[in-house]
């Protein structure tokens, strides 16, 4: 099995970089113990509320892109704390990744609180994701009745049969958008969630969504 190990501490304080050291330590012994492969052992030194961190995105990097299967960690603070926990948990299960602990000596298990609360993320993710496809098809009836001819907008269509739409939250797009990221600094951001995109795949389905809301406020003024 393939494992990245993972060690977090808060502060840059002698004692807190002791304990960084002794993270690394006890899951290096854990993992030989299992005879894992270790692929990668990533330390940092910041907020487990804080979810923009440079080692979190490596991490999931490397669960998006097939090079790790579990994840090694001291306790499930270490990879977050509050919502930023909950979070991350969500995107490993999403990914697939099973978690190891040494507070647990095996696969980490989450409080009945944690477990509840992230079925109930996915749950309303997955009516999100429903609600989102609807509004994107009523406003794509509207504007084929209002004379859009989609074909016109395929390009290079026959160098590309049936190739299969990328699906990722266009929500999180506008949001990233709206605090001046640009498309590049936002395609890398999905890659990092594990969305598999390029800038040019965000700034078209942006495009499309603009598109389709100003089509809707069009139709609701009329």
């Amino acid at each position: 099995m393939r494992v990245i190990l993972y060690c977090r501490v808060s502060t840059e304080k002698e004692t807190q970089v002791s304990s960084l050291r002794r993270q690394k330590a006890e899951l290096e012994k854990m993992a030989s113990h299992h005879q894992m492969d270790v692929v990668d052992c990533i330390e940092e030194q910041a907020s487990g509320y804080e979810i923009e961190r440079e080692g979190i995105f490596r991490l999931l990097d490397y669960f998006s892109n097939e090079e790790a299967d579990a994840l090694l960690i001291q306790d499930e603070t270490r990879l977050g704390r509050g919502n930023t926990k909950i979070a991350l948990f969500h995107q490993l299960n999403k990914l697939g990744v099973a978690v190891y602990s040494l507070s647990h000596e095996g696969q980490l298990e989450l409080s009945e609180s944690d477990s509840m609360v992230l079925q109930i993320v996915g749950i309303v993710e997955e009516y999100q994701r429903k609600i989102h496809n609807m509004k994107i098809r009523r406003g794509m009836k509207k504007a084929v009745e209002n004379g859009y001819n989609p074909a016109e907008n395929l390009s290079n269509q026959h160098m590309a049969p049936g190739r299969e739409r990328i699906e990722f939250p266009i929500d999180e797009v506008i949001r990233l958008r709206k605090n001046k990221l640009t498309f590049n600094e936002i395609a890398a951001t999905l890659r990092g969630l594990g969305f598999d995109v390029s800038k040019a795949t965000v700034h078209r389905r942006y495009q499309e969504y603009v598109s389709l809301e100003k089509d809707e406020q069009e139709s609701y003024h009329k």
